[in-house]
């Protein structure tokens, strides 16, 4: 398994590791080794944006079949298999996959676990990847507001350990509660909850996450904690961003977008003009009067 895992255990301390030797002119090992986890938030949340595309399209393209999902779980209710076929079909003509919106939390699934083992091995003196020497020395002292790097809730019984540990769990199963519901209250369509394998499943995402966090966070280093905070945050606002900018169509966010640009069409409906003055191109055809030519002058012998 570790050999498996090797490249990554490598990918992950040298991105700590570059953004620790940016940050040397600080002499502040504490906030060097902390900036380094954050930094790799950024770094792979970078390369997962083609990923969240290809989950915000698919999100869409499931809400656009909801009724023809609907009518299949009608038409067939009681013939379990024929309706996965079914669904299937269906999937498979719009080309969408129900399982798109887990990719991006699958594909870090083997990031935070490779983070995890370096941390864990700085606790314990083994190092993994880069990280070894001076690196594992430094990294070890390192505190993030006065609680080790390594450090776990049930594994310390530091005072300072524990706190730090509960407010980052209470800060991951907030971000985790708030990106949800902002995705159901706003950036869902207005669905009918009887029998909505959907609206269902994105129930039991809002409660189930933020409990799991809870209690398996507990486990996990602080700097593990660190970076599923930041992972979480940045997840939060680049589904506002998405929501607020790009809404989907029938959405309560895509309504209020709609009212907005019809409020701003019917201030360019008015012809106004920079300074606010109505702009008039042709005062006749203003009260309705046609424009009559002009009559040329016969000259006088």
């Amino acid at each position: 398994m570790g050999s498996i895992l090797n490249p990554l255990y490598t990918a992950v301390s040298w991105v700590m590791i570059t953004f620790h030797d940016l940050l040397a002119f600080t002499n502040n090992e504490d906030l060097q080794w902390s900036v380094g986890i954050i930094a790799l938030v950024i770094v792979i949340r970078i390369i997962l944006i083609p990923l969240f595309v290809k989950q915000i399209k698919s999100q869409r393209a499931l809400t656009a079949l909801a009724p023809h999902m609907k009518e299949i779980q009608k038409k067939y209710k009681d013939d379990r298999q024929k309706q996965s076929e079914e669904m299937m079909k269906l999937y498979k003509e719009h080309k969408t996959n129900p399982l798109a919106s887990c990719f991006p939390i699958l594909a870090q699934a083997p990031i935070f676990f490779a983070l995890f083992t370096v941390l864990n091995g700085i606790s314990q003196n083994r190092p993994h990847g880069l990280l070894k020497g001076e690196y594992l020395l430094s990294a070890q002292g390192a505190n993030f507001f006065g609680a080790p790097l390594s450090g776990t809730f049930l594994g310390s019984s530091d005072a300072t350990t524990k706190l730090v540990t509960v407010i980052l769990i209470i800060f991951m199963s907030a971000t985790t509660f708030t990106t949800q519901r902002q995705l159901m209250v706003k950036g869902m369509p207005k669905m009918d909850s009887s029998n909505n394998m959907m609206l269902q499943q994105q129930k039991i995402m809002l409660y189930l996450f933020p409990v799991i966090f809870a209690v398996t966070g507990v486990n996990f280093p602080i700097g593990v904690l660190i970076y599923w905070s930041t992972t979480n945050l940045w997840t939060w606002g680049q589904q506002f961003y998405v929501i607020k900018r790009n809404p989907t169509p029938g959405s309560p966010a895509y309504e209020e977008l709609q009212k907005k640009k019809a409020a701003k069409g019917l201030i360019d409906d008015k012809n106004e003009g920079p300074s606010g003055d109505t702009i008039v191109e042709n005062p006749n055809e203003q009260t309705g009067q046609r424009k009559q030519p002009k009559k040329k002058k016969k000259k006088r012998k």
